[in-house]
């Protein structure tokens, strides 16, 4: 008896496309979104990362520039007031401000350095919420999944009870696929968090890290701006 059901197990489909196609309508609902989840999670991830190494190399490029010598008005004239760098927007906003401070007879408009420091403020703000979009939907992944997934093999193992009662047999044969599509919904899950909770902590603290560069560098220009005011 024993031979025959693991002759009858050996002749199940154990693969992951044959698991999906046996597993129940719900578990095939949580398997899908937690595919789809993973997949815009790596699609994030990728985005993510090509754009924090862009806005890395556009910083040193224009910290170079600025610390070249260079006036800074040449400079300004140079990149335009709407740059294409994070930084290089950054430094036009303080520009623009600092121009606009000026009255027609050469004189400052009382308050400028406020102004100036609170232009600079907006645009880091604006820098900031694009470098940080789409990584809430990383953390959200990454708390979510492995219950999204427990849901799915719940429901599976439920669902392999119901089938167990019905046939009123316990052998291997019966179980063993019942028990191997629930446990692929929890590892559909873990599969799409694990990757979220790693590169949510490390794209965290690169965005941080370069928002840190920003507000450094805003205080510099503005402490440069404030020597030409009270001169």
């Amino acid at each position: 008896m024993e031979t025959e059901t693991l002759a009858a197990a050996a002749e199940i489909d154990f693969s992951m496309l044959a698991l999906f196609a046996r597993a129940t309508f719900v578990v095939k609902v949580v398997m899908i979104m937690l595919i789809l989840a993973s997949f815009w999670s790596w699609a994030i991830i990728i985005q993510k990362s090509i754009t924090f190494r862009r806005a890395r190399k556009e910083g040193d490029a224009f910290d170079t520039a600025f610390w070249s010598g260079e006036p800074l008005d040449e400079l300004f004239e140079t990149l335009g007031p709407e740059p294409s760098g994070a930084s290089e927007r950054i430094f036009a906003a303080g520009m623009l401000e600092w121009r606009r401070s000026h009255r027609q007879d050469g004189g400052l408009i009382p308050g400028a350095a406020p102004r100036i420091d609170r232009s600079m403020d907006v645009a880091i703000a604006k820098e900031a919420e694009g470098l940080s979009s789409g990584l809430s939907f990383l953390a959200t992944v990454g708390s979510t999944a492995p219950f999204v997934g427990l849901f799915g093999t719940v429901w599976g193992i439920m669902n392999a009870f119901e089938q167990i009662a019905l046939q009123q047999n316990t052998n291997l044969a019966v179980v063993a696929p019942g028990i191997a599509e629930a446990l692929l919904a929890t590892g559909l899950g873990l599969l799409a968090a694990i990757p979220a909770v790693v590169f949510y902590n490390k794209l965290s603290t690169d965005s941080d890290r370069i928002i840190g560069g920003y507000d450094a560098f805003a205080d510099e220009f503005s402490t440069i701006l404030s020597r030409q005011l009270d001169a």
